[in-house]
């Protein structure tokens, strides 16, 4: 999974990069972008490593992408650079940062906080990038057609058609409802209205008790499908990651942070991507793979090999909790919670599976 974070200069990008990867960025330049993997933290994970110790564990991973925010020359123009664009697209999921702290030394660049404005601005860009994007595909497939119009041609410009109206209403495409063949229709276009958003007020210290009031003026964002509110201190949690771990967890309870800011943006980002985690367990290896859901096991086990998936024959599955209260794969067996699934089991979140194949 990949994330890219943009917002306007001074937001607090970078720190938020930083509290979330551990890295120590400075300021992204005009052209570069700041990027780190990082491992999702999962406690199931561990409690299986401690009961298997295998000789490796390997959690599931996501990518942060810190990108620049609107330079001077941009922001007299009015917009982002096909390069920031182009960057974006690349990502699973967009994270929008806006400015909703005072500090006398980090001037707002628009000269006044307003979180509305500012999601705004940021949404308005990608309507517009993704606008382009349509108008130049209806145009090709206009003369397409006048040469040769298949019945793929006329769905895909139904699509776009659909997609131009939304736009024109300035409303983002993750509003609009696709079926699945048109998702494959558009897929390609990587539109960036269409990405799952969470958008991120950077909130002083002392409104870190107050979150849940900043999230709720902001309900209309909330209310878009796709989409989650989440009120974040970048420069607390940043100051918190280069702590040790007995002094961070203080410093939480202190400032009122019930989890870490990475836990949180992680619950929303699986959230909004419908994304779920399974297990595969051993002496050599544990390891969490992450799938969409509604996954058939036969795709889930072509995500650790395509050999697995095209050898599929069965998969031996047992859910965590399942495991964790008989705490053996021989007793799970015997009380029959471990059990064969075929091509068609749908593979569920802490899904435990050994998958049996034949290439």
């Amino acid at each position: 999974m990949k994330i890219g974070i943009v917002g306007l200069p001074f937001s607090g990008k970078t720190t938020l990069f930083n509290a979330l990867t551990g890295a120590d960025a400075a300021q992204a330049g005009k052209r570069d972008a700041h990027r780190a993997i990082v491992q999702v933290p999962d406690e199931r994970l561990d409690r299986l490593d401690a009961l298997f110790t295998p000789k490796k564990k390997t959690p599931a991973t996501i990518e942060y992408i810190d990108l620049s925010g609107l330079s001077a020359d941009e922001q007299k123009k009015g917009g982002f650079s096909d390069q920031f664009l182009g960057q974006l697209r690349t990502a699973d999921a967009v994270l929008v940062i806006a400015a909703a702290f005072h500090n006398d030394n980090v001037p707002h660049p628009l000269n006044r906080i307003d979180l509305q404005r500012d999601f705004n601005l940021v949404q308005e860009e990608f309507i517009l990038s993704d606008l382009g994007i349509v108008e130049n595909r209806l145009q090709r497939l206009e003369k397409e057609m006048r040469v040769r119009k298949t019945d793929l041609h006329v769905k895909e410009e139904q699509v776009l058609r659909r997609c131009k109206t939304a736009i024109d209403n300035l409303q983002p495409l993750r509003t609009l409802e696709f079926a699945p063949d048109e998702e494959i229709l558009i897929r390609g276009y990587q539109f960036l209205s269409l990405k799952p958003h969470i958008l991120v007020p950077n909130i002083d210290e002392k409104e870190i008790g107050r979150s849940e009031a900043v999230a709720a003026a902001l309900e209309n964002w909330a209310a878009i499908p796709k989409t989650a509110v989440l009120p974040i201190s970048a420069q607390i949690e940043m100051e918190i990651r280069q702590l040790s771990p007995d002094e961070a967890e203080i410093f939480r309870l202190d400032a009122g942070i019930q989890q870490p800011a990475m836990n949180r943006l992680l619950r929303s980002s699986y959230q909004l991507l419908g994304l779920l985690s399974f297990f595969t367990v051993g002496e050599d290896e544990v390891r969490a793979w992450t799938i969409h859901s509604n996954t058939l096991a036969p795709q889930a086990a072509g995500v650790i090999h395509s050999d697995i998936e095209r050898g599929f024959i069965r998969a031996e599955v047992v859910h965590y909790d399942d495991f964790i209260m008989r705490g053996s794969m021989a007793k799970c067996r015997a009380e029959a919670v471990l059990r064969l699934e075929g091509k068609d089991y749908i593979v569920k979140d802490g899904d435990i599976i050994n998958f049996r194949f034949a290439v």
